[in-house]
């Protein structure tokens, strides 16, 4: 590949729908159609041509890479280079999101399970792992998965098997993991969140994917890509992207990277009134220059929460939910009424959303008296 190059990832038709769309006992939700992610990287300024020069070394190897960047950057479509560009191309690329996994279901969903093994599984099911196998599997958001397993996992890695819920004969796998995340893993490991054993066999291998704004270089064909993809798909091909609007691109920040260029750009086109995309067709909504931290908490939560709307984070209530629920339960070292008053909760309400968090058992009812 050149060192300009435009990667634009379909999902190929071997390639399982995304974990958070399957609903386990529900056989036809691993059938659903292919989907297609319009999201892009080029390698066209400097600091993008030296990652693809290390992509291109680690490539060939079956090494265990830990690709770490922020929202939006591509860290998929890294994972997605190195399995195209290895022996493995061959075999399934298969993208898990373990941050969209349920907590309860994060084994069965990995590693698989057999029929009986849990309350609504029908038949057996294969997890990622195996559905991997030959191949190369994404871990996105790896810090999220819960300590028990990350045991699990590590073991995986060692002994190169799986053990499916509900069985206890090992299946053999040969699968190469890419794992990424934009969490400070090192710190996670300090915070007992994250286990250091795991964080050493993930990287062995370690890229850092640089933000779009330490890129500029890419920003003009990024978005000449996208308006490429969008005035065809929304039947606009004479639209162009006036010089004043890219200046306008090129002087933006970029918190939500890649993501938040293709949506701006998307809204442009749906938007634009003239035959040309002029500054005022653009959606930014970030200044060019990061403003300080502003002093009210409030204030900069509601900042913090804009910006993962834009970037069109998945299943994001359900996702601030928990990760409220369990900083409280860990600030407060498993204090349940402490925790539930620093968020001005009862504690039978926070205890209720532990239960369904799966951190603690839920309690059951009552029988009525007879």
């Amino acid at each position: 590949m050149s060192d300009f190059g435009l990667l634009h990832a379909v999902v190929p038709p071997q390639r399982l729908p995304e974990p958070h769309l399957i609903s386990l006992g529900a056989p036809a939700a691993r059938t659903l159609p292919p989907t297609v992610r319009a999201t892009a990287m080029v390698f066209n300024d400097p600091a993008s041509r030296k990652l693809k020069d290390a992509l291109d070394r680690l490539a060939p190897s079956d090494a265990s890479v830990l690709v770490i960047g922020e929202t939006g950057t591509g860290k998929e479509l890294v994972a997605r280079y190195l399995h195209e560009n290895s022996d493995r191309r061959r075999g399934p690329f298969i993208a898990v999101n373990c941050g969209a996994l349920v907590d309860t279901l994060v084994e069965a969903e990995l590693f698989g399970y057999e029929k009986g093994a849990f309350t609504g599984a029908l038949k057996m099911q294969v997890g990622w792992f195996e559905a991997a196998n030959g191949g190369t599997l994404l871990l996105d958001e790896v810090g999220d998965l819960p300590l028990a397993l990350q045991v699990k996992l590590l073991r995986v890695l060692q002994e190169h098997e799986v053990v499916r819920l509900g069985a206890r004969t090992p299946i053999p796998v040969d699968v190469r993991l890419v794992a990424a995340t934009n969490v400070d893993l090192d710190a996670a490991v300090a915070a007992g969140r994250f286990r250091e054993d795991l964080l050493f066999r993930l990287n062995v291998a370690g890229l850092e994917v640089p933000p779009l704004r330490a890129r500029l270089g890419d920003i003009p064909p990024l978005a000449e890509h996208f308006l490429g993809l969008y005035r065809t798909r929304l039947g606009r091909p004479q639209l162009t992207l006036g010089a004043a609007a890219l200046k306008a691109l090129c002087a933006h920040s970029w918190p939500g990277n890649i993501r938040e260029l293709e949506n701006v750009v998307h809204n442009a086109v749906l938007l634009a009134r003239g035959p040309v995309i002029e500054p005022s067709d653009l959606r930014l909504v970030r200044s060019a220059r990061p403003s300080a931290a502003p002093a009210d908490p409030e204030e900069a939560l509601r900042q913090l929460l804009e910006k993962f709307l834009v970037d069109g984070e998945p299943q994001l209530f359900d996702r601030v939910t928990r990760l409220l629920i369990r900083a409280a339960f860990d600030l407060s070292d498993g204090n349940q009424v402490r925790a539930a008053e620093s968020l001005g909760m009862s504690r039978n309400a926070f205890r209720t959303q532990l239960a369904h968090l799966g951190v603690i058992a839920a309690r059951r009812r009552r029988s009525a008296a007879g």
